[in-house]
């Protein structure tokens, strides 16, 4: 069972706003039923002053869902609609107080939804909303990633962005993508790394791959090379999740290692070895590396 908070039960148990708006302004559906979750918001909104002055919500779904759906009609209700514009999952997770890892996905469909009726309300009167791309207005347009559950690259380029994930096991957690067959988890994956790698360089232009012969360094120097950058590029990433990862050897190019925590018993372990570890080791120190555990 989840372990939720005070303020998520009263949500759940008391939800608000719940029901239609028959004369809405703005209607969005999103999600899918036989996926587990699927939402429906209604908006009025004055079109003098462009304020949002009710909010209702339908959903299918678990406590988080409901909780989230209801707590967002609150957020926006006396908002313009260039300010619900901008409100974002982390905005009703903040709300809430906190939701469980494994039901972010529920606050990423109350903004998706948020932000597809304002998208369609904003076409059909003219308007524009900078905070809102077309795609949230098109229902969800892109490359279909993770066929399972018909999550494009744009979603999960967007969810990346906004709540700063660095791991595949966060990007399914918020997004759904790759939790079925698993399929598509290379995919992700690279979009994953194109996306951290651009926030990177804008935001510490000074880390550079190292310089320098790494095969001409004695093995013992070899040993700190790798240990300085799985300190500095890798064990955060798998921290932030409960993992963890020991250097136990180095064999000619083959680095040993040891996944601790979570990440020991994860389904994506050898893709977060080839990607993750073997990847940062290959960018920082050599190509020549090679990466197993032991």
């Amino acid at each position: 069972m989840w372990d939720y908070n005070n303020k998520v039960m009263d949500y759940f148990l008391n939800p608000r706003n719940v029901g239609e708006i028959a004369d809405a302004d703005a209607v969005a559906e999103v999600g899918n039923m036989t996926c587990g979750d699927a939402l429906k918001i209604f908006l009025k909104i004055d079109p003098a002053t462009r304020t949002i002055t009710d909010a209702k919500f339908k959903t299918f779904g678990c406590a988080s869902a409901i909780a989230s759906s209801s707590i967002l009609t609150e957020i926006v209700i006396g908002m313009t609609i260039d300010e619900a514009a901008k409100v974002t999952n982390r905005d009703i997770v903040d709300r809430l107080g906190e939701l469980p890892e494994e039901k972010m996905h529920c606050s990423v469909m109350g903004m998706e939804a948020l932000q597809a009726a304002l998208g369609n309300y904003a076409k059909e009167h003219g308007l524009t909303l900078p905070s809102v791309t077309d795609e949230d207005a098109d229902d969800h347009e892109g490359r279909i990633v993770c066929k399972c559950f018909g999550v494009t690259d744009v979603k999960i380029r967007k969810v990346i962005e906004l709540n700063h994930l660095t791991t595949l096991a966060q990007v399914t957690e918020y997004t759904k993508a790759g939790g079925a067959c698993g399929a598509c988890l290379d995919q992700i994956q690279q979009i994953l790394d194109e996306v951290n790698h651009v926030a990177k360089k804008a935001a510490e232009p000074e880390m550079k791959p190292a310089s320098g012969d790494f095969s001409k360094l004695s093995p013992v120097k070899k040993v700190l090379k790798i240990q300085e950058v799985i300190d500095r590029e890798i064990k955060p990433a798998l921290e932030r999740d409960g993992g963890g990862i020991e250097l136990l050897d180095l064999d000619g190019n083959m680095v040993k290692v040891r996944l601790l925590g979570v990440c020991s018993s994860c389904v994506n372990s050898k893709l977060t070895l080839r990607k993750l570890v073997q990847g940062k080791l290959h960018e920082f120190l050599s190509q020549d590396l090679i990466v197993s555990e032991e």
